[in-house]
């Protein structure tokens, strides 16, 4: 049982799936999207959910930092709901305020990391984040 992590941006999707026992997560990939044009990577997904065997799917929940819901929220919530619709996968969502930043900081302090690689790599270190904080909160539950 694997489970995806995905963090959800308006022009890319960073992938993250976790091991087979559910403990750990690895980065995959960063799916290139295009929100405002509607192209948000399903088929890439679905291709990665039925190569790791995925049987859930964690999306970071982009809260406000006072705990309320704005449009980038809604957005994962709108992608979550097309995920399961499309591939009958169940979805949950893991607050992710502040994990780019996280990410971005541990890149920093890795420090041979340059800015243009940071940006490359930003959003699938953050699922990995994403689910592997999900995980940590859910282990019993494996």
């Amino acid at each position: 049982m694997r489970i995806m992590g995905l963090d959800v941006g308006s022009k890319t999707v960073g992938v993250a799936v976790s091991d087979p026992m559910g403990w750990t997560a690895q980065g995959i990939e960063i799916i290139q999207i295009n929100e405002a044009a509607g192209h948000f990577g399903f088929k890439r997904v679905k291709q990665l959910i039925d190569e790791y065997e995925v049987t859930k799917v964690c999306i970071g929940l982009p809260k406000n930092m006072n705990n309320t819901i704005g449009p980038r929220a809604e957005a994962s919530f709108a992608y979550g709901k097309a995920l399961e619709e499309r591939f009958q996968v169940p979805v949950v969502y893991q607050d992710e305020r502040l994990t780019t930043v996280q990410a971005e900081r541990m890149l920093v302090e890795q420090g041979n990391v340059s800015r243009s690689k940071r940006k490359k790599v930003i959003d699938k270190v953050a699922a990995v984040m994403i689910l592997q904080n999900y995980l940590d909160q859910n282990s019993s539950s494996f």
